[in-house]
Parts: structure tokens; C-alpha cells; sequence
């Protein structure tokens, strides 16, 4: 039977897990911009050599999470099992076709992340594009930035209000923040290679240029995105938003049932 101090102690170690990922993710996206560009125009080959220690380390951090889980009863190996099948899942739906960045791999990590908790939430996005990876042979150094950016957008999503007791209205409510969190997610993403495309081509309105301040550096990467992802991430946003508002109340009261069959409390961060 777990205490009170059980919980207490495994929010806590969850939140300081989920807290040392996002520093270190941070860091994996932001530090190009405060070292010498060493690969300029190669934006494909960005993150190459230590692209491998991210992943490394954030796999690391998704295996003490589930481990910290356990051991404070956050977690039993019932719950283990429908993360593995939600991992699964959320693996193939990021392969169903669709127009512009259309995707479906946010819809469950958004779902998740609600209705179990930050570090749930977390563990679905970053898994999922991990397996996804692996299946579709998508290995790349913007592997571990893909995983960090899916796993935020899982873990921000525990963030949000509860409003069970509204029905539809929190289906918009998670509607609306689902196309938000399409456009966020490609914003966050294009930061994994847009520092290396620093002093590239005639024109400098899109691009980082070295030693600029932060509002410089925000009106150009503003210009880049609308530019060339907006366009591509509406798709993303458009479809997490049709697919919450026909699909988020049966998926939540699916989840909601598991929940109180296998008697499981996550961390909501």
C-alpha cells in the first residue's frame, strides 16, 4: 500500500528527472548559437558528433524514470505494459499519410500527458519517435531533438487545467492547445538545424548570423519560419485539432479507464 511520503517522494523524483531532460535538451537545441559555427550550409549533418551522447543520455534519463516509477508504485509493470502498447501505437499512427506536416504522432502523448501526468506524457512522445526511428530506419542526429520535442509536447500537456467534469468542453479546450502544440513542436524542431545555415546565400533576413543580439536573432528566425514551415506545420496543427475534437472523448474515457482498473496515480508536474 503506498503511504502518502511514496507519492510525494515520486513526484518529486519525477520532477526533478523531467527537469534535468528539458536542461538538457535546452541545451542540446540552444548551444550552437553560442559557440563558432563549425558546419555552415550543412544543415543535414547539424549535430553529427554529439548528437550520439544526447541520445544516449536522454535514453538514460527515460530508463530512471520508469525505474524511479517503479519504485515509489507510480508505476507497476501492468501500467509498463500500456506504455509499451501506446508506444507501439503512436509509432504507427506517425506513419499514417497526410496532407502538408500532417501527423497523428501528437495525438496520444497530448491525450496521455492530460490524463496520466507530466513524466507519462514524456516517456509516449519521446519512446514513440524513438521506435518509429528504428522501424522506418530514421536513425539521424536529429533523432534525440525529435524525442525531446514530441516528449515536451506530451509533459506540457499535464500542464493544462482538469476540466473532466465540462465533457465537451474540454475536448476544445484540448482541441485547441493540440493545434497549438502542431505549430510549437516545428518551431522547436527547425532549431536543430537552423544555426547551421548561418552565412548562407545572398540574403541574411532568414538566416543567424554570428555575434547577433537575441532580437535580432528572434526576427530572423521569425522570418525563416514563416517563410518555409508555417505552411507545412498548419497541416499538423489542422489535424491534431480535427482529430481531438472526433476522437479525444472516447480516447479519454478509454485512458480513464485504465487508470482506475490498474489503481495508478502519475505525476502531473
Amino acid at each position: 500500500m503506498r503511504t502518502r511520503l511514496d507519492l510525494a517522494l515520486g513526484r518529486f523524483l519525477s520532477g526533478l528527472i523531467l527537469t534535468l531532460a528539458t536542461a538538457l535538451g535546452v541545451v542540446a537545441f540552444l548551444y550552437p548559437f553560442f559557440t563558432p559555427q563549425r558546419a555552415s550550409g550543412q544543415a543535414f549533418m547539424a549535430h553529427s558528433t554529439d548528437a550520439p551522447l544526447i541520445f544516449l543520455v536522454l535514453l538514460l534519463l527515460c530508463v530512471v524514470v520508469i525505474i524511479g516509477s517503479l519504485e515509489t508504485g507510480q508505476m507497476n509493470s501492468k501500467i509498463i505494459a500500456v506504455l509499451g502498447i501506446l508506444v507501439a501505437i503512436n509509432a504507427v499512427l506517425r506513419l499514417i499519410p497526410g496532407p502538408a506536416g500532417f501527423t497523428a504522432m501528437l495525438f496520444l502523448p497530448i491525450l496521455c500527458g492530460y490524463a496520466y501526468g507530466a513524466d507519462f506524457g514524456f516517456l509516449l512522445g519521446a519512446l514513440s519517435l524513438l521506435v518509429s526511428a528504428i522501424v522506418t530506419g530514421g536513425m539521424g542526429p536529429w533523432l534525440p531533438y525529435q524525442m525531446f520535442s514530441a516528449g515536451w509536447m506530451g509533459m506540457a500537456s499535464a500542464w493544462l487545467p482538469r476540466l473532466k467534469r465540462f465533457g465537451r468542453v474540454e475536448v476544445v479546450m484540448l482541441a485547441l492547445w493540440g493545434a497549438v502544440l502542431g505549430l510549437v513542436f516545428g518551431a522547436i524542431m527547425n532549431l536543430w538545424f537552423w544555426p547551421y545555415l548561418a552565412n548562407v546565400g545572398a540574403s541574411h533576413d532568414t538566416q543567424w548570423q554570428t555575434g547577433s543580439g537575441l532580437l535580432a536573432t528572434l526576427g530572423s528566425y521569425a522570418a525563416f519560419y514563416v517563410t518555409t514551415s508555417l505552411w507545412w506545420d498548419m497541416g499538423r496543427a489542422i489535424g491534431n485539432l480535427l482529430l481531438i475534437l472526433l476522437f479525444g472523448a472516447p480516447v479519454l474515457q478509454l485512458l480513464r479507464r485504465f487508470q482506475r482498473r490498474f489503481r495508478f496515480e502519475m505525476a502531473n508536474g
